[in-house]
C-alpha cells in the first residue's frame, strides 16, 4: 500500500479487494480524480493490474456508470470492463484502460490519426439504438440549466458583473439549436482527457457516466472545439468533414453541411458558456481553483462563435466591451 494519506474509504477499499481479487495481497496507489467527488486507483497484483473507482453513496451514484458501460460495450467501444462492484460501498473494480491520454499524445504529427478514430467511435455511439437503454434526454429544462452556469458563477461571482438582457433570448436561440438536431447517444465530455490511448491507437472511452440522448453536434464538437486544447481552424473544418461525410454514409444526418456547420458552432458555444460557469463553481464551491487557467481558451471559443452570427451580436458586443472579461482573453 503506497498512499500517503490513508482515510476510511481507502481502508474499506482495501477490505473490499481482498474479498474480491484472486490474492490477498497488492498494492494500491492513487491513478487520478476527476471534478466531481469520485477518485480512482490502480491496483496491481502479480502481472495484473485493474482500477478502483470509489464514489462516496451520498455524493456519487455508479449505477448509471454501469448502465452505460455495459450498453457501449455491447456496440463495440472500447470501455472499462466491470469485474466486480459494491453498490452499497460506491466501489468499482474496473479494467486499466492505461494513464495514456489522448491530451498527453497530442501533436500536429499525430492529431489526424487519433482524431479520426476518436470520430469513428462517435459514429460508433450514435448508431447504438437509444431505445436499448433509459437515459435522460437532453431537454430544455437541462440545457437552461447548464447555461445558466455562466451568469451565475463567471459572471455573477467570479467577476461580480451584472448579465447582460440579452442572455434569455440567446439561451433560447441554443436551445433550440440543439432540439433540431438529430437526437443519438451523447457521451456529454468527449474530450482529450476522457479518451485514453489504448493497444495501438485503439481508443478507451471513460467518463460517460453523465450520458443522455441529445444532439448529433455535441460529442463533436467537445472533441474539436476542446477546452484544455486548441487547434487551428483549417484543422477543424477538416475533421469536422470527416464526421459529416461519415455521419452521411451512415443515414445519420440528412442536412446540408452548411447546417450541420452552424448547430456545431450554436452548440459549441452552450457548452462553452456552461463550462465557464463550471470552471468557476469548481474554484469557489470546490476549492479547485486549478480550472480556472481554462478560462481563457473557453472564452476565446465563445467570442469566436458570437463574432459569427450576427443573431448573438448583443453577447459579443457585452462581452467584449467588458474589460473584466476581455483580460481573461
Amino acid at each position: 500500500m503506497n498512499i500517503a494519506n490513508q482515510d476510511k474509504r481507502v481502508h474499506d477499499i482495501q477490505e473490499w479487494l481482498m474479498a474480491v481479487l484472486p490474492y490477498s495481497d497488492f498494492d494500491l496507489s492513487t491513478a487520478s480524480a476527476d471534478a466531481s467527488f469520485r477518485r480512482y486507483f490502480r491496483v496491481n497484483q502479480k502481472q495484473s493490474s485493474w482500477i478502483v473507482m470509489d464514489a462516496p453513496p451520498e455524493h456519487e451514484d455508479i449505477e448509471p456508470f454501469v448502465k452505460v458501460a455495459e450498453f457501449l460495450a455491447q456496440f463495440g467501444i472500447h470501455v472499462p470492463k466491470i469485474y466486480a462492484k459494491s453498490l452499497q460501498h460506491g466501489f468499482l473494480l474496473l479494467s486499466d484502460l492505461g494513464d495514456t491520454s489522448f491530451l498527453s499524445v497530442l501533436n500536429p504529427e499525430s492529431a489526424d490519426l487519433l482524431y479520426a478514430n476518436a470520430i469513428d467511435e462517435i459514429i460508433k455511439m450514435q448508431l447504438a439504438p437509444t431505445t436499448a437503454i433509459d437515459l435522460p434526454l437532453y431537454n430544455a429544462d437541462l440545457l437552461n440549466t447548464e447555461m445558466n452556469l455562466f451568469p451565475e458563477w463567471f459572471l455573477k461571482r467570479h467577476l461580480n458583473l451584472e448579465p447582460p438582457a440579452c442572455l434569455d433570448n440567446i439561451f433560447k436561440l441554443l436551445i433550440d439549436n440543439a432540439q433540431t438536431q438529430n437526437q443519438f447517444f451523447v457521451h456529454r465530455d468527449y474530450h482529450s482527457r476522457n479518451l485514453m490511448l489504448v493497444d495501438e491507437q485503439n481508443v478507451g472511452v471513460i467518463d460517460f457516466q453523465d450520458a443522455v440522448i441529445g444532439p448529433a453536434s455535441y460529442d463533436l464538437v467537445s472533441l474539436l472545439r476542446d477546452v484544455y486544447i486548441e487547434w487551428p481552424e483549417d484543422k477543424v473544418d477538416s475533421w469536422l468533414e470527416n464526421y459529416f461525410a461519415k455521419a452521411q454514409q451512415n443515414n445519420l444526418l440528412d442536412c446540408e453541411k452548411e447546417t450541420f456547420t452552424r448547430w456545431f458552432d450554436l452548440m459549441g458555444l452552450q457548452r462553452h458558456l456552461k463550462i465557464l460557469g463550471i470552471f468557476c463553481r469548481l474554484a469557489y464551491r470546490d476549492n479547485k481553483p486549478r480550472y480556472l487557467k481554462d478560462l481563457p481558451l473557453t472564452l476565446r471559443y465563445v467570442l469566436q462563435v458570437t463574432e459569427r452570427y450576427p443573431e448573438l451580436n448583443a453577447l459579443h458586443a457585452y462581452l467584449t466591451k467588458t474589460s473584466d472579461i476581455m483580460a481573461i482573453k
